[in-house]
This record gives structure tokens, C-alpha cells and sequence, in this order.
């Protein structure tokens, strides 16, 4: 139960964050993946409007389990301004994901929920690394 309880405690060691970000990153996509689906299927929105929704749920989880369990040091001290590069680095990875999304799907001709499959892999590298280096340092 200590090892549980010591990999839920944030710290400063680069690979136990990029794993436990892997985790925090699987529950968004869990969440991304879901509304994705939901949005595009039941609600009958286009895809890319619903992958935009869908990332953006997947972005506040991302953000309060990565300020509770996987980084201890902040370079911005203000809460509010933290959060907003927080979410420029998501809308960047947004960007990617949609460019990627759309390429794969309308371009190749793959199902969009296997594009987003491949989106979710490029988007986790640059978040985690953009958020690590840029806020998390």
C-alpha cells in the first residue's frame, strides 16, 4: 500500500511523471474517446465539432489530476494564469489532434474513431513534454 501511496504523491522525478501522466492521459481520452462517440453517433454533430468538445472535457481532467498527483513545482505562481497556459498548450494540442483527425479520416478513409486512436498518441507527446517544460519545471 506505501508504493500506492507513493505513486500517487506528486514529485520530481521525469519518468514516474511521464507514467503517471500516461494514467491521467488515459482517463481524458477515456472521457475524450466517449464524448467523441457519443456526440458524433447520438447528438449527430460532425466529427470534428465533437472531437472538439470532447477534447476540451479531457483537458480539465488532464489538468486537475496533473496539478493534484503529478507535478509538484509550478514556474507560474498565478493559479489563473497557470491554467490559461495550460490551455494554450491543449489548444495546441487540439490543433494537432483535429489536423491529424481529419487527415486520417478524410484523407485515408479510416473510421474517425480509429484516427483518433492515432491523434490521442501525438497529442500525449506534446502535451506532456510542452506542460512539463513550459509550466511543470
Amino acid at each position: 500500500m506505501n508504493i500506492f501511496n507513493n505513486f500517487l504523491k506528486a514529485g520530481d522525478n521525469v519518468f514516474l511523471q511521464f507514467v503517471k501522466y500516461f494514467f491521467a492521459s488515459a482517463a481524458a481520452l477515456f472521457i475524450d474517446f466517449s464524448l467523441l462517440y457519443i456526440l458524433t453517433e447520438f447528438a449527430g454533430l460532425f466529427y470534428i465539432v465533437s472531437a472538439t468538445l470532447s477534447f476540451t472535457a479531457g483537458l480539465f481532467v488532464t489538468y486537475f489530476v496533473s496539478k493534484k498527483f503529478i507535478f509538484t513545482k509550478s514556474s507560474i505562481s498565478n493559479r489563473k494564469l497557470e491554467f490559461i497556459v495550460f490551455y494554450i498548450i491543449g489548444i495546441i494540442g487540439l490543433i494537432i489532434n483535429i489536423v491529424v483527425l481529419w487527415l486520417l479520416t478524410d484523407k485515408v478513409g479510416l473510421f474517425y474513431m480509429y484516427s483518433k486512436i492515432f491523434t490521442a498518441f501525438f497529442t500525449y507527446l506534446w502535451n506532456f513534454f510542452a506542460r512539463k517544460y513550459i509550466i511543470f519545471n
